[in-house]
């Protein structure tokens, strides 16, 4: 658990995409909204954003319904979000199909998806596509209107290809009406939240409108020594300039203080190999360590809209990101007689990540052989600086005996001063391009593609950092409409995977390269409220980072290894009918190296995510619902293989109308109290929360 994993959330950062996402849905006589008023416009009350005035942009840039979009596309919107609590992006990513959440620390989280980790997360499609893919701390929801899933290889947006998946999440933007809205909330281990949102026009004329959120959060846990406050602050002010110019700045932050939290997590043996009985409550931490990350974003966009339905778009944005941490890492296999032999090791780490992006694109329809189509063009440049420190104590740690943690707590130790331990900046240019070609009445085309240049320098705890690489990445995907209900697709394109581990020559090592294929199908059902899906799909990554072993100072080596993945996904979302929402997904998976061995076993190979709520109009607006996440087997590496059994998850809620203007929820997570462990990605861990019960108030002005 060297602090490397974390020097290199920086490390090769190069912002990419275009911000389209939450503009992009078209009104039926071709205008564009803008903003909430869009998200609303379109939302299906439930857990997808469907039918046929359903646009995304996520995957190419250009403005297609979900149907007309060659890849597999999850929408989680507001009304899930709030109907099942999902305050934080861990829960909520948790009941996306095809994705996985690994909790491998308290404030510390890894995804994936198909096989291969999610490094590629975008704010209105504008991301941090070389990252390691971490989350530190828990990103807060209440910012979003909603977050979309795009699985598969999505280079046109990214600048990288990697084939697991691409989350955007859409603000929340400035309303035409006026809106406001608070809540209060109070669950289990003394767990307070605080939710307000005000949004409208700020002129007579209705031409400048701005939106103020706020959210807090103080919780305890269930966790020994664990407890969090959070504080996330939102601001946005959109203008009208003229009909067609419209101009938006926006700045968010959010502050998420931990305390008590693990480095690392659970040995999990004994040292004869058997398992360590913990208690749920667990934890390798003490109460003066602490995670502290403040996480700033400042944007600001011009929209200009032609006569003709052509956009131009410009968007600059700012990113901060600052940590102190003082950490506490255990290590060894304890003596199963006596509970003793666990040691610890701390540091304390102050770090500084600056991203600057500015992107630029135009986008419309253009006429050829008596049809109406597409194009988008575009550009981008951005350059990221990150500077972290280390401050590591040299002191031995001793724990207590294992069956004992709750009550003796390692003291904490001297810490000799810090040094400056990493220094990275990098730069990334690019350019692409897409076209949705109308072939036909039935057949649709896309195709397109995006040209990077990516430079690295500085040095990374000891490791001189430098990169310079290029690529041009192609996409191409076809739709053809079966019937009126159900329409064929397929897609292609190439993974360009920048890495930032080391050899053990200390060398960074090359990207990765390799291939991605997705076909299936799309229907809609229930004039168009009911979406199903279906893709079948298969990568291949040469090269790809995988751990080998540890020097001397306990950092990390690793060696490049050829990974396959091929599977299939199965989704139902939408309404059956004006009452009951659904939500069914199925990812079937297999993972191999060139060998045909199997690989990444803590990922789980079959999964189901579930979801349904029903309302009663008369009975006050009561609605019932659940939600179910399933996975099979998984296994970790320890001094012999860890072996978590397959395990389901039920949540479960109800909500209903007080009055007028407050409405009252009621929700049970874990309700059959299951005990698991949250990841099996490295050879330590720790316990899933037990069942907990929570209330929530909303009130709308």
């Amino acid at each position: 658990m060297s602090p490397s994993f974390r020097a290199l959330l920086l490390a090769g950062v190069a912002l990419a995409g275009a911000s389209v996402s939450d503009i992009a849905c078209a009104t039926e006589n071709g205008a564009a909204e803008t903003g909430a008023d869009a998200a609303d416009s379109n939302q299906v009350e439930g857990v997808l954003i469907t039918g046929a005035r359903t646009r995304t942009s996520a995957v190419t840039g250009l403005d297609m319904s979900l149907r007309e979009t060659p890849q597999s596309v999850s929408i989680i919107n507001q009304d899930r979000i709030k109907d099942f609590a999902l305050t934080d992006v861990n829960q909520l990513l948790a009941q996306v199909t095809g994705i996985n959440v690994e909790k491998v620390e308290t404030d510390r989280t890894y995804y994936n998806s198909r096989g291969f980790d999610i490094t590629n997360f975008q704010v209105d499609g504008v991301g941090l596509p070389l990252i390691w893919g971490i989350q530190f701390g828990s990103l807060d929801t209440v910012l979003f209107e909603r977050v979309e899933a795009v699985r598969g290889a999505n280079s046109m947006m990214t600048g990288t290809g990697n084939p697991s998946a691409t989350i955007n999440y859409v603000r929340k933007r400035p309303t035409h009406e006026f809106q406001a809205s608070a809540a209060l909330q109070y669950g289990s281990w003394n767990d307070y939240r605080l939710e307000a949102d005000v949004s409208g026009p700020l002129n007579a004329s209705g031409t400048l409108a701005g939106r103020l959120i706020y959210a807090n959060e103080d919780a305890d846990s269930y966790l020994d020594h664990y407890g969090v406050n959070r504080n996330v602050y939102g601001a946005l002010l959109a203008w009208d300039a003229t009909p067609k110019l419209t101009a938006t700045v926006g700045w968010s932050m959010q502050d998420n203080r931990a305390r008590g939290n693990n480095w690392g997590a659970l040995p999990l043996v004994y040292s004869d190999g058997t398992r360590i009985d913990y208690p749920r409550s667990a934890s390798t931490s003490a109460d003066w360590t602490h995670w502290n990350v403040k996480d700033q974003s400042a944007f600001g966009e011009l929209a200009w809209r032609f006569d003709n339905g052509w956009q131009l778009k410009t968007i600059g944005t700012y990113k901060r990101f600052e940590e102190n941490a003082k950490l506490l890492y255990a290590y060894g296999a304890p003596d199963k007689a006596t509970g003793l032999g666990v040691y610890g090791m701390a540091g304390v780490y102050p770090s500084i990540y600056e991203s600057y992006i500015l992107d630029a694109y135009a986008s419309g329809p253009f006429k050829l052989f008596g049809r109406e189509h597409q194009l988008v063009i575009g550009g981008q440049t951005s350059r990221a600086h990150g500077h972290e420190y280390e401050d590591f104590s040299s002191d031995t740690i001793v724990y207590g005996p294992v069956t004992d943690w709750d009550h003796i707590q390692p003291a904490e130790p001297t810490f000799p001063g810090a040094y400056l331990a990493s220094d990275q900046q990098d730069r990334l240019t690019r350019f692409y391009a897409a076209t949705h070609l109308n072939v036909s009445d039935r057949l649709k085309v896309v195709a397109g593609f995006n040209a990077l240049k990516l430079k690295s320098k500085g040095f990374s705890y000891g490791v001189d950092t430098p990169r310079d690489e290029d690529k041009v990445s192609p996409y191409a995907g076809v739709v053809y409409d079966l019937t009126q209900n159900v329409s064929l697709y397929a897609n292609y394109t190439d993974i360009f995977n920048p890495q930032s581990e080391v050899d053990v020559n200390h060398k960074t090592l090359a990207a990765a390269h390799g291939k991605s294929y997705e076909a299936g199908f799309k229907s809609e059902w229930f004039d168009k409220r009911l979406y199903l899906t279906g893709a079948v799909f298969a990568s291949r990554q040469d090269s790809l980072a995988e751990f080998a072993g540890t020097f001397d100072d306990g950092k990390s080596y690793y060696v490049g290894v050829d990974t396959k993945a091929k599977g299939y996904e199965l989704e139902a979302v939408g309404a059956i009918n004006d009452q009951w929402r659904v939500s069914l997904g199925w990812t079937d998976l297999k993972i191999e190296d060139a060998d045909g061995n199997k690989t990444r076993l803590y990922t789980p190979r079959k999964t189901l995510k579930a979801s349904t709520t029903y309302t009663i109009p008369a009975a006050r607006n009561l609605t019932l619902g659940a939600q179910f996440r399933w996975q099979d087997d998984i296994e970790g590496a320890d001094i012999v293989p860890i072996t978590q059994k397959a395990y389901g998850v039920l949540d479960l809620m109800a909500g209903v109308d007080v009055t007028e203007k407050v409405r009252a929820t009621v929700n049970v997570k874990n309700a059959t109290d299951k005990t698991y462990l949250t990841s099996l990605m490295w050879n330590q861990s720790y316990y899933a929360a037990p069942r907990s019960v929570s209330l929530r108030l909303d009130y709308a002005f």
